[in-house]
């Protein structure tokens, strides 16, 4: 699958096993290859016998900073490579942002390739474009768009994650389908119900095709979204579904506490409250949202356990990207998809402070 996000073309591969360096690129020569320490052995694989410069970073969200992107800056410098290099990431989310973003970068701009090993990077970080890192403890506050030229989608490598990285990224595809369709809300039913009695032996997943099938249709929607707004000033905020409450958590607990999907998840449902109270998200849409997101397992309660009290989340909203005019934005399922929210009445904020208390909704 190939698509074109404003200036930069990419091209989509979803395919059962980790591609061989060769498959990658045929330009071995000019090439730096970025790993964390959980997919460094991954990395092995993909390079082989070939001698290839390698810059291994420490795994975590914890690591999604300055310091990160300076070590890949500073490998390539070491290894003498020009901006015709190609900088080829190997691992999810975190090492997929970091790298794009020390490419958007590099010499003013090098070549970028990427390899996505976990589901939340197949499913939404690996297509689009998002680079960054985090900075004065929030998320992604630094940052370019800088889509891959190629993203490798290995199924098979999911086999190696834990089941806190197939939770965190089962958020984002839930988060998906809620956009997309009730028929893919529907498919994350099915792929529950395949679980070993509810026990979240996620590697079952792997023995049959229906997740290859959620993974393709996740990156279909996605990228129909983000070639239409590569750069959020339109359609793709929709994307955000569940991302000011999740993020806000993520830094008030401290990036690295808390899985991003899990924060997400745990925002999703917040987005539901919010849209409740408002009139916006049907009873009947909400609770099935509700009920497939607690049946995989993620912490719904509100207050969150491990959150300070609900006036340092808001003073965290108030510093999120998405905001508009300085007012805090929303975005809350609807019927059959969501849309933007901007709360900006007293009465409004008076109803996410009691959201966020967790009192019950009137």
């Amino acid at each position: 699958m190939t698509y074109k996000f404003g200036e930069f073309t990419s091209s989509v591969y979803i395919t059962k096993e980790i591609p061989d360096i060769n498959i990658i690129t045929d330009e071995l020569n000019r090439l730096l290859i970025i790993a964390d320490e959980n997919t460094a052995p991954i990395a092995a694989k993909i390079y082989g016998k070939n001698k290839i410069p390698l810059c291994i970073l420490k795994s975590g969200e914890e690591n999604k900073n300055w310091k990160s992107v300076e070590t890949i800056l500073k490998s390539a410098h070491d290894a003498g490579l020009g901006r015709d290099c190609i900088f080829i990431a190997v691992g999810g989310g975190v090492i997929g942002d970091i790298t794009g973003f020390a490419a958007s970068i590099y010499m003013r701009g090098c070549r970028f390739i990427l390899v996505s090993t976990t589901l939340l990077g197949m499913v939404d970080a690996s297509v689009g474009g998002k680079t960054g890192f985090d900075l004065f403890n929030i998320k992604n506050l630094a940052g370019s768009f800088f889509p891959a030229e190629k993203v490798f989608i290995p199924v098979n490598s999911l086999s190696t994650l834990s089941c806190l990285n197939w939770k965190s990224g089962m958020a984002e595809l839930i988060k998906t389908a809620v956009l997309e369709s009730d028929d893919f809300l529907n498919q994350l039913i099915i792929i529950n119900a395949n679980l070993n009695n509810n026990k979240f032996e996620y590697k079952l997943l792997l023995d049959n095709d229906l997740l290859g099938k959620c993974i393709k249709r996740a990156v279909l929607y996605k990228s129909s979204i983000v070639t239409e707004d590569l750069r959020e000033s339109g359609k793709r905020k929709l994307l955000n579904l569940g991302h000011t409450f999740g993020h806000a958590l993520e830094s008030s607990v401290g990036l690295g506490n808390i899985s991003h999907g899990e924060a997400v998840a745990w925002g999703i449902i917040r987005a539901c409250d919010l849209g409740l109270a408002l009139g916006i998200t049907p009873e009947t849409r909400a609770k099935k949202i509700k009920e497939i997101i607690n049946s995989f397992g993620y912490e719904c309660t509100c207050p969150h356990p491990l959150a300070p009290d609900f006036n340092s989340l808001i003073t965290l909203m108030k510093s999120d990207k998405k905001k508009k005019q300085g007012k805090l934005t929303f975005i809350i399922p609807d019927e059959k998809s969501a849309h933007p929210v901007i709360i900006e009445s007293e009465d409004e904020l008076n109803l996410l402070k009691n959201i966020l208390k967790g009192l019950p909704l009137s």
